[in-house]
């Protein structure tokens, strides 16, 4: 017992004083992430006329337990599925602003002096605003349902997946001091290929599970059954590679989708509404004087850069984008701050031994200031545009909102194009999620079924059997991926009415499925069975023959598409 009683004391210590501040900022109607800053600035070390926490690792580590919590929570609310239906639009100001701070940044170090690395390093931590802070704050003004809240949460969305990106570019550069573009291309094929197996197998299985559980289901068991998901998803994810915070987020956004996600959300509340706040006060425990007073021009330069670039550029951004003015503006006001990725870049540069020491304590004392003025930046957002709405042009202003995506009327096009479009969406999808699932099969057939399976069997039987047991579980997703919506109305209607040119890109996507389909088996049958020689031609043309025309694979295949269309739609059904 002796060894909890610091912790227990720092968490009492934490508690009380969240608890006072938030009363207070309560009660001045402000929001309440602003008494967690303060109260973990009066809880800390360097706050010597008050009693401070003696386990600062303690505290770290319920604060990473309460991102966990934080991401969980957002994926709840804003899933996948509401991103994809919001189209280029959040991708294109996502990279828009990413790239235009970066600049930003890096252009703020070089003024400065600093070393080209210290630049770099600096660019990728300004680029890249907290998910977690402004989602707290969007909580507490009540804004979470706006339309500009939305867009702005799909941008940090993106946001936080690109710089998983980010990372493995800066890691390289930091090591070879040169760009890897071979490293950085394997690092976003590998995010593609597991984001979209976590959300198929994710949508297909967790309802499911759901559903013949429902009975022993109360607040107690769904309440741990929804925490058992969200930590096994988090430690799926640091296990290849990507952070616990990204993978909470997926499972949080793969159980949106389930008619049980609002009660989750409700019991998972006052779990989160715990450690965010110990999160929250960690943010205000990295607040030192000494080291503001000491680089105090700098910091006031990075805030400076962060709160115009990000006002700027991240307009520009959500106007490339096709946004209305004012829409663009109250997105760029959200983001005018750095959050949890900039101490991860920090941590990562000085880890590499990259970057200089005075770079983290600068980017934790703008990280404090910025989290701080968010609310504030949210709340001026309406008043600077009408400020810019009374001095620019009414010419520009007409247009601007004339050319927004959100008022814009739909473009004349010609019939068959647009169905060409919807047709063309349906078969990338197709082959995106059945080449995927092939490969996942393919992927734990190798590296887990197939050394059982020589352990016990002589060859060649064993490759037999691994290659039949491998073909088998492909077989549903290969006949889906070379034959699935080819027969149907709309196609139909292509080739009978639009004439030569839909006929031949029909005809061109048609043998380039059959052609990836035959790929696949050609490489599960020439990894199991290497000996097999010229006569592997004649097995791969046998079994993609058997799979294109199975009725019993075309039988199981819908009847998975099925299962995983209701899923999908479920919660809105």
């Amino acid at each position: 017992m002796s060894q909890l009683e610091p912790l227990m004391a720092d968490l009492a210590l934490i508690l009380i004083c969240a608890g006072v501040m938030t009363l207070i900022f309560k009660s001045l109607k402000q929001p309440i992430v602003l008494g967690y800053i303060v109260a973990g600035f009066l809880a800390s070390p360097n706050m010597p006329y008050m009693p401070s926490v003696s386990d600062m690792h303690g505290i770290h580590l319920w604060s990473d337990i309460g991102v966990v919590f934080l991401l969980f929570a957002l994926g709840l609310e804003f899933s996948f599925k509401k991103i994809l239906k919001m189209g280029a639009a959040p991708i294109v100001a996502a990279i828009a602003i990413i790239l235009g701070m970066m600049y930003v940044g890096s252009l703020t170090g070089q003024l400065f002096g600093w070393s080209d690395m210290d630049c770099i390093y600096l660019g990728g931590m300004l680029a890249m605003s907290s998910t977690t802070i402004i989602f707290k704050a969007f909580d507490d003004m009540g804004l979470r349902q706006k339309r500009f809240a939305g867009l702005v949460l799909s941008v940090l969305i993106i946001e936080d997946i690109l710089a998983i990106v980010l990372m493995v570019m800066l890691s390289t550069l930091a090591v070879s001091k040169e760009f890897e573009g071979t490293q950085m291309l394997t690092s976003i094929l590998q995010l593609g290929f597991f984001l979209v197996l976590w959300f198929v197998v994710g949508i297909y299985l967790i309802p499911l599970f759901l559903r013949k559980a429902k009975p022993l289901l109360n607040d107690e068991t769904l309440l741990i059954t929804a925490l058992a998901l969200c930590f096994g998803m988090v430690v799926f994810a640091s296990a290849v590679g990507f952070s616990a915070a990204f993978g909470a987020f997926v499972m949080g956004s793969i159980l949106s989708e389930t008619v049980e996600a609002q009660q989750i959300e409700h019991l998972v509340a006052p779990v989160k509404n715990l450690f965010g706040a110990i999160f929250f006060v960690s943010v205000g425990m990295m607040v030192d004087v000494a080291l503001i007073i000491e680089y105090i021009v700098p910091i006031l330069c990075i805030i400076a850069a962060i709160m115009l670039g990000q006002t700027i550029l991240s307009t520009c951004g959500f106007l490339l984008s096709g946004q209305s003015l004012k829409t663009s503006m109250q997105c760029s006001f959200s983001l005018t701050q750095i959050g949890e990725f900039a101490f991860i870049l920090a941590t990562l540069g000085t880890s590499l031994h990259v970057t200089s020491d005075f770079l983290y304590p600068i980017v934790v004392a703008v990280s404090v200031f910025t989290t701080f003025t968010t609310p504030y930046m949210i709340r001026l957002a309406e008043p600077a545009y009408a400020v810019v709405a009374r001095v620019l042009p009414a010419k520009w202003i007409e247009r601007l909102e004339r050319n927004a995506s959100d008022d814009a009327d739909e473009q004349e096009t010609d019939e068959m194009q647009l169905l060409w479009r919807t047709e063309f969406k349906k078969f990338v999808f197709i082959l995106l999620i059945n080449s995927v699932l092939c490969l996942a099969v393919i992927a734990i057939m190798y590296y887990y079924v197939a050394p059982l399976i020589y352990e016990w069997l002589p060859e060649p039987w064993s490759g037999i059997v691994t290659a039949l047991i491998t073909l088998s579980a492909c077989g549903p997703f290969l006949w889906s991926l070379m034959r699935q919506g080819g027969n149907s109305d709309n196609v139909n209607r292509l080739w009978d009415e639009g004439g030569r040119n839909e006929r031949i890109k029909i005809t061109a996507f048609g043998i380039l499925r059959l052609a990836i389909g035959a790929a696949i088996i050609a490489y599960i049958i020439g990894n199991t069975l290497p000996k097999i020689g010229m006569y592997g031609i004649f097995a791969v043309i046998a079994v993609a023959l058997y799979i294109f025309f199975s009725s019993s694979l075309e039988k199981q295949s819908d009847r998975m598409t099925k299962t995983f269309t209701e899923n999908l739609n479920q919660r809105e059904q």
